[in-house]
């Protein structure tokens, strides 16, 4: 039997202790330690805030020094956003590191912070590499698609959902919801936020043996017609309720590949487009293909929310892919590098 690879958590948020929760449940993996951001959490056994039956013995711990003197092989990294600072410390140490981070190539980031991220993999001999739900899996998909065309002319991925089920306020208002429609820079504020979403298209135009000329971006706004109450924030009549919009990679005059979503929060809205529930992954070519990918509980859940399937969907793309990423050579690797990332048959 081989050695368990030894990994650390970092954060147990929503994504971090559901990917904390599948570390305890591999064999193959070895949970050595956690980082958690939260002083109430520090010193707390990492069972308790993934949810495990039984303690660890591993209890978390703000202190990043003492988590790479256990030596890990892996880190799974999973803050909302990620730290330069950080990442570029793990990677020298020589650890691996998996993100849902919004990271797919790292080429939003400032080009001395990239160089930075691509330094530290060197000096470390370490790998990172970034996925997620969309983009992540919903990427891989639409690659995995295209093997079945003789000619590709577009691949449009679009996530067509009710966001009303993610309760982080701060992400929604970046994204628009809430604001009026003409405020001033609005359209470019969601760019940025959703930017990823441009790595990723930019990540498949390779796979498909293309280099994109220009990337755009275009967004539609749509206005809700009542007052929500969402619990964790307010969608006033008038405001943002809809937001819909694509990360377009060109090359010449062509669109090849489209990154985007039909977002919308509440009932008191109509979006351009009715909404999927899902992922809608359509390859344009001979022959066209299409897809919808939704994410359904199991006849075992039990959780009263549904939100925390889609937390699952977000964190296991990268808790499955430490075995792949440990493999790979250093450096930067995307999905397009790897061999294909898949779940553990249940004991």
């Amino acid at each position: 039997m081989t050695t368990p690879l030894r990994v650390i958590q970092w954060t147990t948020g929503n994504i971090g202790r559901r990917s904390l929760h599948a570390i305890l449940g591999r064999p193959d993996l070895q949970l050595v330690g956690v980082y958690a951001h939260g002083a109430d959490k520090v010193g707390v056994d990492a069972a308790q805030l993934a949810g495990w039956p039984e303690p660890t013995g591993v209890l978390a711990t703000n202190d990043i020094e003492e988590l790479l003197a256990l030596r890990p092989d892996a880190c799974c990294y999973n803050p909302l956003w990620p730290d330069i600072d950080d990442l570029v410390r793990l990677l020298e140490a020589g650890v691996n590191v998996c993100t849902s981070a919004a990271w797919i190539t790292g080429d939003k980031q400032a080009p001395d912070d990239l160089r930075r991220i691509r330094a530290a993999c060197e000096r470390g001999a370490a790998t990172i590499f970034g996925s997620g739900a969309h983009p992540g899996i919903t990427n891989m998909v639409g690659m995995v698609l295209s093997g079945a065309c003789e000619r590709v002319d577009e691949i449009r991925i679009t996530e067509s959902v009710d966001c009303s089920t993610y309760e982080s306020a701060d992400t929604m208002a970046a994204m628009g919801f809430g604001h009026s429609p003409d405020t001033p820079g609005l359209a470019e504020s969601v760019r940025r936020e959703s930017e990823v979403f441009a790595e990723s298209a930019a990540m498949m135009a390779r796979a498909l043996g293309a280099r994109l000329d220009e990337v755009t971006f275009d967004v539609e706004f749509t206005a809700a017609t009542g007052d929500s109450d969402l619990g964790f924030m307010r969608i006033p009549a008038g405001t943002v309720a809809g937001v819909y919009g694509y990360h377009r990679g060109w090359v010449g005059d062509r669109n090849l590949v489209s990154v985007g979503f039909n977002w919308t929060m509440g009932d008191q809205v109509t979006p351009p487009k009715p909404l999927a529930h899902g992922h809608v992954i359509q390859v344009f070519g001979v022959p066209n293909m299409r897809t919808v990918l939704h994410c359904l509980p199991p006849a075992d859940w039990t959780e009263r929310s549904f939100e925390g399937l889609g937390s699952i969907y977000t964190a296991m793309p990268v808790t499955n892919a430490v075995p792949a990423v440990v493999a790979a050579p250093p450096g930067i690797v995307t999905l397009a590098d790897l061999p294909p990332v898949t779940g553990r048959a249940a004991r």
